[in-house]
């Protein structure tokens, strides 16, 4: 490809012309595809607006407030004069009703993404919703204890809202309905909304109404990280969830395999990402991780990246066999913990002989990266048998929590497989109980 005249070079990067960290990229290549992607990437530098940026600037220029707050307004206003239209803002900070600015009609009708946290005032939202009706990406950061009425009004004005992300900052004690209003529009954007975000800190009382989760059925990925106090009642609803169009499934820590299940018996077969942290090990995980293992090969024949759990059986690695041989796009595999009983290390020196040879027996084409913890461990020789039955594959990234691995001879052994070209990148961190990254 770098031997493409600069026509064509030219016509490829246009394509990329809003995701600027790639042209960033193809900037380093070489002298060529340097001088065809400068035009493209700074011919409208400011169509992003970052008031952050704008402030750091603004604050190397002075050290008196009242002269930073009169240059942000001179600049905002020639950023209006001067720019087509704005796709992206970042509103965080910010201390300018720009959108009162003459200009502000025709410049933020276009406007794609918008960053802010809550506790912004009201009438930054109420000024924004009065122009804007298109804005597709919406991510908040929860930084109040109350609800603001003006991102309701927001949100409620949108058209075409396609990604909500809402990150809770703080761990002040709230109503547990405090900001039900706002997910609760969420429903009536479930036409368009294909991508739902929602992240709390570990031990919130409020997360938000779980009623919600039935009525999102047009989403494409479905993140979720939390650990709630009444879980039931999410596990209830996700029962009772079909996402046809779902691709990405990322869940909290403690969620029941079953609940896994349904989802995934649910949705419409395209799903590629299943990540979850830690599953919620109960007394039926025997027969319910067999009962997973078998849903996602029967329901997910696309999947590239798989967290997933089972004991060292017969039985189940034999599913885990057939997983392995119908799911050929699977990339990326988190084998995590189960903590069902505290298991002797003959056991997991057996779990992971078992699980070697199925991955030899097997040698899925396309796993790039392989995360475990200490629920198994290869042995010396077992690893070595297993690294070198992967010569002529593709090069594997391995991440682990297992200490065991630090130790000089696994070292000179990983050592030697990297040189060989077998491993890519081996990383262990003894401090994670988990591996999921």
């Amino acid at each position: 490809m770098s031997y493409l005249n600069k026509d064509i070079l030219f016509l490829l990067f246009e394509e990329l012309q809003d995701d600027s960290k790639s042209l960033f990229s193809c900037l380093l290549v070489n002298r060529l595809w340097c001088e065809t992607v400068v035009p493209i990437l700074w011919k409208n530098p400011w169509r992003s607006i970052n008031v952050n940026v704008i402030n750091d600037i603004i604050n190397i220029s002075s050290s008196s407030p009242y002269n930073k707050f009169l240059l942000q307004q001179e600049v905002y206003k020639l950023l209006m004069k001067k720019c087509p239209d704005f796709r992206f803002l970042d509103m965080r900070s910010m201390e300018h009703q720009i959108f009162y600015f003459p200009e502000a009609i025709i410049r933020f009708e276009s406007l794609c993404e918008l960053k802010c946290d809550s506790s912004i005032d009201s009438i930054y939202f109420y000024g924004l919703s009065r122009i804007c009706y298109f804005i597709q990406n919406i991510i908040i950061f929860n930084t109040n204890t109350k609800v603001n009425r003006g991102i309701v009004k927001l949100l409620e004005n949108q058209k075409n809202l396609k990604y909500f992300k809402w990150e809770n900052d703080f761990d002040d004690y709230v109503e547990e309905d405090t900001f039900d209003e706002i997910f609760l529009v969420l429903v009536k954007k479930s036409h368009t909304l294909t991508h739902f975000i929602s992240t709390f800190r570990e031990g919130s009382i409020y997360t938000f109404p779980s009623e919600i989760l039935p009525e999102l059925y047009n989403l494409k990925s479905l993140k979720l990280n939390f650990h709630p106090i009444f879980d039931f009642y999410y596990d209830e609803k996700f029962t009772h969830s079909i996402y046809r169009n779902l691709e990405i499934l990322q869940l909290c820590d403690y969620i029941l395999i079953n609940t896994v299940v349904c989802i995934i018996k649910n949705s419409g077969g395209q799903i590629r990402k299943i990540l979850i942290n830690s599953f919620d090990i109960n007394y039926n995980f025997y027969e319910d991780s067999l009962v997973l293992i078998k849903m996602i090969y029967e329901s997910c024949p696309l999947i590239e990246h798989l967290s997933i759990t089972f004991p060292s059986s017969k039985k189940h690695f034999n599913e885990f066999e057939k997983l392995l041989l119908i799911c050929k796009e699977l990339r990326v595999l988190d084998m995590l913990d189960a903590n069902v009983i505290e298991e002797s290390q003959e056991i997991k020196l057996l779990y992971g002989d078992n699980l070697s040879k199925v991955l030899i027996k097997v040698t899925p084409n396309n796993l790039r990266e392989i995360r475990f913890c200490d629920y198994f461990k290869f042995s010396l020789k077992t690893l070595e048998s297993f690294l070198e039955n992967w010569k002529g594959s593709f090069q594997l990234s391995l991440l682990t929590s297992d200490h065991i691995y630090s130790n000089e001879d696994y070292l000179k052994l990983i050592n030697k497989y990297k040189n060989d070209g077998v491993i890519k990148d081996f990383r262990y961190d003894f401090e994670k109980n988990n591996v999921y990254f």
